[in-house]
């Protein structure tokens, strides 16, 4: 199968995990002991997650926008990743690390609602007074603070076709990295950055879509979706379909767009997407694990609200 896997944020960084190097390259070595088994037989494509590096890396270096500090964070993250999957694999299985331009509609209405948490966690006495000196928008995250950012819907993934090249030579590929490198043309029709995070599963599923991806994966820090999160009721859902998941709401922050994702890539492909733990990757593409989503006959221009297609 050809399988798209993108790594959430926790599965690379656990939550309150000092963003230390050593951290970063424990956490990418346990990654790469999941998903070591998938390469034999299978084209594999991984993504990542970046939220809390490209946040540290802004709070380092104001002088460079986003878009420069997401194409660092690719190459950090993917570095890390090809080294530990490679040591893990035989001598001859080639891996490589592409930096992915994502582009975005500078007409988004996300430009006007900031949303993407980014970078470290703060009480709010503190969040309030960093986004006074330095021009932030700051949200609760769970029971803390933390900066957000434009995340605008990708809406082409520029490097299609050397990924392709790769995939058929036989290359993992771990590619759109923090949902890509955002990008927009200007009034001229000139390619530049973007001052946004695009989100990693929305991004992903594009890629799996057109790449005609078989399988997409996220592999987060929880074994399923669960409907009652954090009550008594709390239940996951196994095999489910867009229709039994639109009447249903779940948590803007962190499961709700990997549910979106999973919806719409299994809507607009006939195809499969899961969503559960890193640990349970080889159950989640075999189908026993995680919660499942299939296609399923509906309209689907529209998820939740949020346009798509």
């Amino acid at each position: 199968m050809r399988i798209v896997v993108a790594l959430g944020g926790n599965a690379l960084l656990k939550r309150g995990e000092a963003m230390t190097a050593e951290n970063q390259r424990a956490n990418v070595r346990v990654a790469a002991e999941a998903l070591a088994p998938l390469v034999a037989g299978n084209e594999l494509l991984i993504s990542h997650g970046n939220g809390p590096q490209v946040g540290l890396l802004a709070l380092q270096a104001d002088a460079f926008p986003l878009d420069v500090l997401g194409a660092q964070t690719e190459g950090m993250i993917g570095y890390m990743i090809e080294q530990e999957l490679g040591n893990l694999l035989p001598y001859e299985q080639p891996l490589a690390t592409l930096l992915t331009m994502v582009q975005v509609d500078p007409d988004d209405p996300a430009f006007q609602n900031p949303s993407k948490p980014i970078g470290p966690a703060y009480d709010e006495q503190e969040a309030r007074k960093l986004a006074s000196e330095k021009g932030w928008t700051v949200k609760p995250d769970g029971d803390r603070w933390r900066r957000v950012v434009p995340s605008p819907l990708p809406r082409h993934v520029f490097q299609l076709q050397p990924i392709q090249w790769l995939l058929e030579k036989g290359v993992v590929v771990i590619c759109t990295g923090g949902g890509g490198i955002p990008t927009m043309y200007d009034e001229d029709g000139k390619l530049r950055g973007a001052e946004v995070v695009i989100d990693k599963d929305f991004a992903s599923a594009l890629l799996a879509k057109e790449l005609d991806a078989d399988l997409y994966v996220m592999a987060t820090d929880a074994d399923a979706v669960y409907l009652d999160w954090g009550t008594p009721q709390a239940r996951p859902l196994g095999r489910v379909t867009y229709q039994d998941l639109k009447s249903h709401e779940f948590a803007a922050g962190s499961m709700r767009p990997k549910v979106l994702a999973a919806c719409w890539f299994a809507q607009m492909t006939g195809r499969r997407a899961a969503i559960g733990s890193l640990a349970d990757i080889d159950a989640m593409v075999a189908g026993s694990a995680g919660t499942q989503v299939g296609p399923a006959a509906g309209e689907v221009a529209e998820l939740f609200g949020i346009p798509l297609a």
